[in-house]
């Protein structure tokens, strides 16, 4: 077994490793960047090398770097993690010349499995039922369209490198072929440095079921079961869990046979995903499955696996690329009970998902599950930690496991309700409205399941009266702990014969909100708002609500919803109204990747005006309203959230960014 090993990831799968790393008796290093200084993988490995700046071209996709990092601290192995350079045959081939271990599969099986077109031709000859669809080298628009129509609308177009949804977009006519293709080749580019693509038709009501398989080098392949990694939005995973809801034996006999297949058919070594497509308009059926693509590493959602399964997959790594043989055998790996993971990201769900940034003020998981159930947090942020623009928003993966799968969805659905977040916004309501849908409930998911229901499931109803009593309460400072043990203290507020009335402000959302709050001689704290909420001005209650105190504002927590009021500060300058009219502002972090017009030019509303990369996904950004351009951002600028992007001529109609 290794002595050392450096991990060239960050975040919550850095932590992850290093957990079973320092479990087996293997010390860490730990790789960071500018904006990871003070990470908490950072703090919890037991040495750490600074490799760079804080964009990932300049710090952890520079493996040169890593590999002298690894050199330095006298590592003998790197586990890439997932994502950046997990799954870079080239990075695999320099860990080698350098004299390490690559703990991961060689360079020669993420080659074979790295491109979607190349590894669909070779499934096929290896007997893996594919997607029907267009793999093929050539890549000139006559013939994408071409194949495109011999397909059958609806199709997709696929970036070949990569994952994520990233570089992907359904087209549902002929006529949308063409942008289509564009944005998905300037998206794969920009995320991959490969804009070749190919075409697939579009399966109804799909599944998207993956099976886990993990191999060694001594010719051994095993599979252990599947996860449905169906529940996603913007093509990317949300909740999965293990075993899939509605699996018949006869489907898991043929796809984790196939599964087993694909992986010895490129003599696969270590821990890597064969991910299908599941046609369930029929219901599962054996015959209705097709492979998609192959994930040469570890998933960000292999903790279901193992909750499933009880194995620890990154030991199991750790084993087989020191030279030993897989820890079990195909009969000695069996299913018990069922597992859920939910992502929590920093993004605005009733925004189209988009994602956010800010410090995280206050993170609080529950410590405690119900009765029979497991719980598992993996994170890498703690309380005070920033959400960067420069990676995934990631937040933390809520992990359940019980007897059955209700019991592991009520356990999910409870934690979420008891998880607070203020400082960022995130999407713990979302995940909670999902995880209650009654169709996600039944197991009757699809690929399209958040889009159909997109609505509800991101709808948050506005505060209760209650609630804003809550925030005015909490603004007011009369809900503080008493500053001593003198018994007139612990009444906030209180003067001889009358309880004296503290005046505050708050802001939700463009909701102005004057409240005056009394503490009545029992303690209870009496509210007269400005304006009636719930049909009464008033309200009297005495118990603390769950909430939050950061700087500026107050976060009121009702179930997984997180009510977030500002708290003007009186002897702030107000802000120059003017500065805001008649602009188009940047709704997320981002870069300019393509301007759409240019200044003088006439737009009309919902034209698009410009393409903001933000996370190496693209948004639209579109004119909201009529007017003539005076101002428009330069292509590759980089802006904040809030940089004005276009000014009008004309400053009526305000408006900031319309984006899809």
């Amino acid at each position: 077994m290794f002595a050392k090993i450096l991990i060239a990831n960050r975040g919550e799968i850095a932590c992850r490793v290093i957990r079973t790393a320092r479990k087996m008796g293997v010390r860490t290093v730990a790789v960071y960047s500018d904006a990871d200084a003070k990470s908490l993988h950072v703090e919890m490995a037991d040495e750490a090398v600074h490799i760079g700046a804080s964009p990932v071209g300049e710090s952890y996709l520079r493996g040169d770097k890593i590999i002298a990092a690894a050199l330095a601290t006298g590592a003998q192995a790197i586990h890439p993690g997932y994502g950046f350079l997990s799954e870079n045959p080239d990075f695999v081939d320099q860990v080698v010349a350098a004299g390490l271990i690559f703990i991961g599969p060689s360079a020669a099986s993420i080659r074979a499995m790295g491109l979607k077109d190349a590894a669909k031709r070779l499934m096929e000859k290896a007997g893996v039922p594919v997607v029907p669809g267009y793999h093929g080298e050539a890549q000139e628009i006559v013939l994408l369209a071409s194949k495109a129509r011999e397909i059958g609308y609806p199709v997709l177009i696929k970036a070949r490198a990569g994952g994520g949804g990233k570089g992907m977009r359904r087209v549902e006519h002929p006529d949308e072929f063409s942008e289509a293709l564009s944005s998905a080749r300037r998206e794969a580019k920009a995320a991959f440095g490969d804009d070749r693509v190919l075409v697939e038709k579009y399966v109804d009501k799909p599944r998207h079921i993956e099976v886990q398989v993990f191999g060694d080098n001594f010719g051994n392949a095993v599979h252990l079961y599947e996860r449905d990694c169906s529940a996603q939005r913007r093509h990317q995973k949300v909740i999965e869990e293990a075993p899939a809801p509605g699996m018949t034996e006869a489907l898991r006999k043929a796809m984790t046979e196939a599964a087993v297949k694909a992986a010895k058919a490129i003599n696969y070594s270590g821990a890597g995903t064969i991910e299908f497509i599941v046609d369930a308009s029929q219901g599962l059926k054996a015959d209705r499955f097709w492979f998609m693509e192959m994930n040469t590493r570890l998933q960000v959602e292999h903790p279901v696996t193992e909750m499933v399964t009880g194995t620890d997959l990154v030991e199991w790594q750790l084993r087989v690329a020191s030279g030993e043989k897989l820890p079990k055998m195909q009969s000695e790996i069996a299913l018990a009970g069922h597992a859920f993971e939910a992502r929590i990201y920093a993004e605005d769900a009733a925004k189209g998902f988009l994602p956010a940034t800010g410090t995280l003020h206050h993170l609080k998981f529950p410590d405690a599950t119900p009765e029979g159930a497991t719980m598992r947090i993996e994170t890498g942020v703690r309380a005070g930690d920033a959400i960067s623009p420069y990676y995934d928003p990631m937040i933390a993966k809520l992990v359940f496991h019980a007897k059955d799968r209700q019991a592991a969805l009520d356990a999910l659905g409870s934690a979420l309700s008891r998880t607070e977040i203020a400082g960022s916004t995130v999407n713990t309501a979302f995940l909670a409205a999902l995880a209650a849908d009654p169709d996600f409930a039944a197991g009757d998911v699809d690929t399209s399941l958040i889009a159909r229901h997109q609505t509800a499931l991101t709808e948050i109803a506005p505060p209760t009266g209650e609630t804003i009593a809550a925030a005015a309460v909490a603004a007011s400072g009369a809900g503080a702990a008493p500053p001593s043990n003198d018994p007139w203290s612990s009444i906030a507020g209180y003067a001889h014969f009358h309880s004296v009335a503290r005046r505050t402000r708050l802001k939700f959302g463009e909701d102005d909100i004057a409240a005056k709050v009394s503490v009545r001689p029992d303690g209870r704290f009496q509210v007269a708002l400005d304006k009636p909420y719930d049909d009464t001005n008033s309200h009297d209650f005495r118990a603390a609500p769950r909430l939050a105190c950061w700087p500026g504002h107050i976060t009121v927590f009702e179930g997984a919803v997180g009510y977030t009021f500002a708290v003007p500060d009186p002897l702030a300058r107000a802000d120059d109204a003017a500065a805001g009219a008649g602009s188009l502002r940047a709704p997320m972090p981002g870069l300019v990747k393509l301007a759409r017009a240019a200044i003088g030019d006439a737009v009309i509303k919902g034209q698009p005006l410009l393409i903001l990369e933000a996370m190496k996904m693209e948004h639209t950004i579109a004119a909201p309203h009529d007017g003539v351009i005076a101002e428009i951002a330069t292509e590759g600028a980089q802006v904040t959230d809030g940089t004005v992007l276009v000014r009008f001529v004309e400053d009526q109609n305000a408006s900031t960014a319309a984006v899809s």
